[in-house]
C-alpha cells in the first residue's frame, strides 16, 4: 500500500507550491515523516528538505429528523506539506 492518498489542490496549495516550493499530500494516519519523504522521492524523483505534518480532526455532525436525532462524523486526515529542494519540482497536472 502506498503512504500517499492523492496530492491537494486548492489555492492555498498551489500559492504554496509556486511561491516556496512545498507540495501539500493527503496521506495514511498511521504514516510518519520519514516514510512521507521516503515515498514522495521515490514517486516523483526529487529530493525532499522538510516534512511537515498536519492531523485533522473528524468533524462531528447532528441532524434532527423525524425519527429522531441522527449522529454523525466524518472522517480523520492526516495532511503532509512537503518542501523540496531549490530548483526541484513537481508536475501534478501532466498525465502519467
Amino acid at each position: 500500500m502506498s503512504i500517499l492518498i492523492k496530492p491537494i489542490i486548492t489555492e492555498k496549495a498551489t500559492a504554496n507550491s509556486e511561491l516556496r516550493n512545498c507540495y501539500t499530500f493527503s496521506v495514511k494516519t498511521k504514516a510518519n515523516k520519514v516514510e512521507i519523504k521516503k515515498a514522495v522521492e521515490a514517486a516523483y524523483g526529487v529530493s525532499v528538505e522538510k516534512v511537515r505534518t498536519i492531523n485533522v480532526r473528524p468533524d462531528r455532525s447532528t441532524k434532527f429528523t423525524k425519527t429522531g436525532i441522527q449522529h454523525g462524523k466524518t472522517n480523520a486526515v492526516k495532511k503532509a506539506i512537503v518542501q523540496l529542494a531549490e530548483g526541484e519540482m513537481i508536475d501534478l497536472y501532466s498525465n502519467m
